[in-house]
């Protein structure tokens, strides 16, 4: 296997689980030669700080995160651990009601701070340090020592060999929600009956995938691609247009007058589908780290509100399913509109790295596909599409 495909952005994002484990075993393998090398004393705490660090998060922007703020927590915990261990002849119960006013000082800030883990961490290497209050200094400094050349060990592992972005994973995710929004929205057009369309699969998995996102930001903001602001309204627009086409498919099938009347709005069908499209491009730009330039057309209500306001069913009712379901069009195609202009406005989202790999996948040999779409194929890269449902 190449070391360039080692370093291929889809090749880690499909594989990154498996590349996990092994970026993992590494590190472990790397502190524990070090620690007995060196005999360093105590070195079982480098060992768990290692694993603590890397854990479950198999991208730079998480263990960067973590990381850092283990650092941070370990520095100022030892430091004033040692600082009372210094104090010469301590009255009897001092040290001891230091450390607990300490401790309750950082779990109070692990509920109001984004610097919880630093809190908690800060607290623990207090303990780790101090004590009762009566341990050795020696062993302190040597447990303070082992968590931090553990931290750091996991931290350069996971930036030097085989890097997993967390900005990759977004843009993975993103594409691949897209997708189904566009397949979702496509397909619904042409049923013939409301259980044609199996949605609940698509729109559970379409949910939590929004859901990973979210848990993304933190990781993303570290490795300074994108600003928490910027994250924060991609995944609202993603979950309001989740919110509109779910509205849309009910709409569809409130009664069968109703979408009778709307299957006979001439032209209707075409602008969907053209909408489909152009949410499929969206997905495959943002996938193949190219700029966002998709224009998304206005939504055109006025050529069918005359028959949407005059709908009557058979008793004579007046129908208000046509003239929503038209409004729900309209508001999806002004969502997709503003994502699009959200996504061409983020200078640093494009990537010449993904665009340089997708060429050698052919991804985008041909220049037909970017104003073409196709909202039928979840997967124009060739990640699996089953794969977002497994991170």
């Amino acid at each position: 296997m190449s070391l360039l495909r080692l370093r291929d952005p889809y090749f880690n994002y499909h594989h990154r689980h498996r590349l996990h484990v092994l970026r993992t075993s590494l590190a472990l393998t790397i502190t524990f030669a070090v620690i007995h090398l060196f005999q360093i004393p105590h070195s079982s705490w480098a060992l768990v700080s290692t694993l603590i660090v890397m854990g479950n998060l198999p991208h730079i922007g998480g263990v960067l995160d973590k990381g850092s703020q283990r650092l941070l927590g370990t520095l100022l915990g030892a430091t004033w651990g040692i600082v009372l261990m210094l104090i010469p002849s301590p009255p009897p119960g001092v040290i001891p009601v230091w450390i607990l006013i300490s401790i309750a000082i950082a779990t109070y800030a692990t509920f109001t701070s984004r610097y919880g883990y630093s809190a908690l961490m800060f607290g623990i290497s207090l303990l780790l340090v101090a004590g009762s209050g009566n341990h050795d200094l020696s062993i302190a400094l040597w447990r303070a020592f082992n968590v931090l050349l553990g931290t750091l060990v996991g931290m350069l592992v996971t930036i030097l060999v085989l890097p997993q972005k967390a900005t990759d994973v977004l843009r993975f995710l993103l594409a691949d929600n897209l997708d189904k929004l566009a397949r979702l929205y496509h397909a619904h057009t042409r049923a013939s009956a409301a259980s044609d369309i199996d949605t609940r699969a698509l729109l559970k998995t379409t949910t939590q995938q929004l859901v990973k996102q979210r848990g993304l930001v933190d990781a993303i903001h570290s490795e300074r691609r994108l600003r928490r602001n910027e994250l924060d309204d991609l995944i609202s627009l993603q979950r309001r247009m989740l919110s509109t086409v779910e509205l849309l498919l009910e709409t569809h099938w409130t009664t069968r007058e109703g979408h009778d009347r709307i299957d006979a709005m001439q032209g209707l069908r075409e602008e969907q589908h053209h909408l489909a499209k152009v949410l499929g491009t969206l997905a495959f730009q943002v996938r193949t780290g190219q700029p966002v330039d998709v224009q998304v057309g206005r939504f055109d209500l006025q050529s069918y509100a005359e028959q949407a306001t005059t709908a009557r069913g058979e008793n004579g009712r007046t129908l208000f399913s046509p003239s929503g379901y038209l409004w729900l069009n309209r508001e999806l195609a002004r969502q997709t509109s503003e994502l699009s202009v959200r996504l061409g406005s983020l200078r640093r989202l494009p990537s010449k790295r993904l665009r340089r790999r997708a060429n050698r996948h052919t991804l985008i040999s041909d220049a037909r596909r970017l104003v073409t779409g196709n909202p039928e194929r979840d997967n124009q890269t060739g990640i699996d599409k089953d794969d977002s449902q497994r991170s």
